[in-house]
């Protein structure tokens, strides 16, 4: 009988060792709705708006540049500091990888990820079959609708806005949303909201599709195919070539730009078979 999923590695690793980059992201992801939190309810303004429009500091614009897109696509005309704030975050995000947002920032990932765990816990094995490329046909009309409607559709409907504006001022309807998020990805398609049909992570997987930094299967030799790191990774197509296409030429470097970057294959890994490194060559300087 096989044993639960990342067991090997607590084992090899310890509970804290096999579940760092999972805790690293839950302190990101919370700590960044309460650097949003503290300013209304204590006046220390770290960070003032919400994740689609920000200010760092009262000095650093931060603007979603999805957002962005979807207010120009509407006929208005951004403001300048809306425009260096958008082109802060997306160089951000080109350089961490794109959907190090999907896993490292948002806070509808915590759902996902709870409704992905509870799957595996209850052995729901019905799944709803649906292409990921769902996600980039949700982008486009995304950003058609607004030129038809004069208005950012997405954005009336869009669960990140949804959750952040809950935490602070309550939920209200907003709770439909979130709750059909965690009973889709639970009962219809696994992995449904995050990696099928979210539109903000079809965007962040474009503009990270050229990142420097990514996680390789550096040791993949080592892999003894516990099938452990396909298993909690939300896109476990990402890892097949890297693992196990040596002999057909590919490198162990994840390439794909659906990958989020979360970690989560390091964690549960007892052979430590993967980590985060970069594309970029690095020379070593001789000193004389």
């Amino acid at each position: 009988m096989k044993a639960s999923v990342g067991a090997e590695a607590i084992a090899t690793k310890g509970w804290l060792g096999a579940h760092k980059y999972l805790l690293l992201r839950r302190v990101s992801q919370l700590g960044i709705l309460a650097l949003f939190l503290i300013g209304p309810l204590f006046g220390v303004w770290v960070l003032k708006g919400n994740l689609s429009s920000s200010v760092l500091l009262d000095t650093v614009p931060m603007t979603d540049p999805f957002m962005l897109m979807q207010s120009i696509a509407a006929g208005h005309i951004p403001e300048i500091t809306a425009v260096l704030g958008a082109l802060i975050v997306a160089v951000f995000y080109f350089m961490v990888g794109g959907r190090f947002f999907c896993s490292w920032v948002c806070p509808v990932n915590v759902i996902t990820d709870l409704a992905h765990w509870l799957r595996r816990k209850l052995k729901v094995r019905a799944s709803t079959k649906l292409s990921r490329k769902t996600r980039f046909w949700v982008l486009a009309m995304s950003l058609v609708l607004p030129v038809v409607l004069g208005t950012m559709a997405w954005e009336l409907i869009n669960p990140v806005s949804l959750f952040h504006r809950g935490v602070i001022f309550g939920m209200g309807l907003g709770w439909i949303v979130l709750v059909g998020i965690f009973l889709f990805d639970l009962l219809l398609v696994e992995h449904g909201w995050c990696g099928h049909v979210c539109p903000l992570g079809a965007f962040y997987n474009l503009v990270g599709r050229y990142s420097p930094i990514k996680v390789s299967a550096y040791q993949r030799e080592k892999c003894d195919k516990c099938m452990d790191c396909f298993t909690v990774c939300t896109e476990p197509h990402v890892l097949k070539m890297p693992l196990f296409g040596e002999n057909k030429g590919y490198s162990p470097m994840i390439e794909s730009a659906d990958c989020t970057n979360c970690a989560r294959c390091i964690d549960v890994c007892s052979q430590d078979v993967f980590k985060i490194t970069t594309r970029l060559p690095i020379k070593a300087e001789v000193k004389q």
